[in-house]
């Protein structure tokens, strides 16, 4: 390598802040990857996926996000959400979520990519309340974002205060944890903190290097834990499609997190548009700022968020299918710009245009998602309302044939590298209504489990 490009690849590099990285992350197979070690939490539940066989729930879960050890060399930060769930209807107490293991408490894994090319876990961070004591992934009470999940056992029982009594409205209610966290979103800072975004309020939570709380951001202005509020319609998420990335710039003033799709603003009559928010928040005077997304198609996921610089990023765009599913399924990495995009916070009002208090921006008496809904992405322009620019920089599956459904973490490695997580859901799923292993292959051998891939010829 000549001095030139040396010295041109430190100044590049000393312009996005990232590290650089060599011949460890290189070994990984850029087709297979490199999966992450797990342990079992427990293997003694029917697999309802394959009759005849136990489940195994791993631990394992480390694909919600992942991000780069602010100063370590080949190492990474991965999050889990709030633990093994499967959807579920009781005939008596209505839709929720069974959790297996009700006291798993979320939590953040430290990696370390080997000079062999495989992945070690180096250490692990639970995450707690203010107290010390460890949350769990249990629903919030709705004042602060819960959307009426009911939290039930793994015998279809509703999880309750008194788990040695039953159910009792007023003395033995619902246990729901306020403090409890589907965590989608990673952020590792420099000074060994995190910031975790969630799909629950969606809340954005500050916690030290042990895990311990010591601040939020969300939407609820009641809400005594917070030290900045996002902008109100934030609390119109979609249940399940929160605040599912969540990245830092470069200097580490500004937070942008992006939903996972479509806010349901004013209600779910909105659901098939290919309309994200982004939001930035200024950590030093709590400014927020609003950014639209325009999607490939209605109902995608914006899975995952890296910062380039203070204006650009890199963002997960996926649906939900597996390619040996649909051989059109879409998993991939675009660069956006935020630079010439409108901010709707700062939007000047004219006729037409106006600010609600709960529902954020309206145009001409609709909000942004009806709005678009109802008349299409030209709605905007009579505004001048311009979404952010976007390219393509990998197409997933044209690239390698992704095998898996969830493409959620990047780790942004060096200036033409980047890392991409999985979410495997403990290698759970939901086959029927009932808790089974999540496959790969339509013959049931192969478990999904978090996996490694490298793309190291980004342009």
């Amino acid at each position: 390598m000549s001095m030139k490009t040396l010295l041109s690849l430190i100044a590049l590099n000393a312009i996005v802040h990232v590290p650089m990285v060599y011949a460890d992350v290189k070994k990984i197979d850029k087709i297979i990857g490199v999966a992450l070690p797990f342990t079992v939490l427990r293997d003694d539940i029917e697999n309802g996926a394959k009759a005849g066989s136990k489940l195994e729930i791993r631990n394992g879960g480390y694909g919600s996000d992942m991000t780069a050890h602010p100063s370590k060399k080949n190492h990474f930060y991965a999050l889990t959400d709030r633990g093994p769930n499967v959807s579920y209807k009781s005939k008596d107490f209505g839709k929720g979520k069974i959790f297996p293991i009700p006291d798993y408490t979320p939590r953040i894994g430290l990696f370390k990519v080997t000079d062999q090319g495989a992945v070690v876990q180096v250490k692990e961070i639970l995450l707690k309340r203010p107290d010390g004591t460890n949350i769990t992934g249990l629903p919030n009470n709705g004042d602060l974002g819960g959307t009426g999940e009911i939290p039930f056992n793994i015998d279809g029982v509703p999880i309750v205060i008194d788990s040695t009594k039953a159910f009792d409205h007023k003395a033995n209610p619902i246990k729901r944890d306020n403090y409890g966290l589907d965590g989608e979103g990673l952020v590792a800072v420099s000074d060994g903190s995190f910031w975790v975004s969630d799909e629950y309020g969606p809340h954005i939570v500050h916690f030290d290097e042990n895990g311990i709380e010591i601040t939020r951001i969300n939407a609820f202005n009641d809400d005594v834990r917070t030290r900045f509020n996002l902008p109100a319609e934030f609390a119109n998420r979609r249940p399940n499609r929160g605040m599912e990335g969540l990245a830092i710039t470069p200097d580490e003033r500004t937070l942008i997190g992006t939903m996972q799709s479509t806010l349901y603003n004013p209600n779910k009559s909105v659901k098939e548009l290919n309309l994200v928010r982004l939001v930035t928040v200024d950590l030093e005077s709590g400014k927020s700022g609003q950014y639209l997304y325009k999607q490939e198609k209605a109902q995608n996921s914006n899975s995952g968020i890296a910062a380039l610089s203070n204006t650009e990023f890199i963002v997960i765009e996926r649906d939900g299918a597996f390619i040996r599913d649909n051989e059109n399924a879409m998993k991939r990495l675009y660069r956006i710009d935020l630079s010439h995009a409108t901010n709707l916070e700062a939007l000047s009002m004219m006729d037409g245009l106006k600010q609600d208090q709960h529902l954020g921006l309206m145009i001409n008496g609709e909000t942004v998602e009806q709005a678009i809904f109802n008349h299409g992405w030209e709605v905007l322009e009579q505004f001048n309302i311009k979404a952010v620019k976007k390219s393509l920089v990998a197409d997933l599956n044209k690239r390698m044939g992704y095998k898996h459904d969830k493409l959620e973490g990047i780790w942004l490695i060096d200036n033409s590298t980047i890392g991409v997580l999985n979410d495997d859901d403990f290698a759970t799923w939901s086959a029927k209504g009932t808790l089974g292993q999540k496959y790969l292959d339509e013959n049931q051998q192969v478990i999904d489990n978090n996996t490694l891939y490298v793309i190291d010829d980004l342009k």
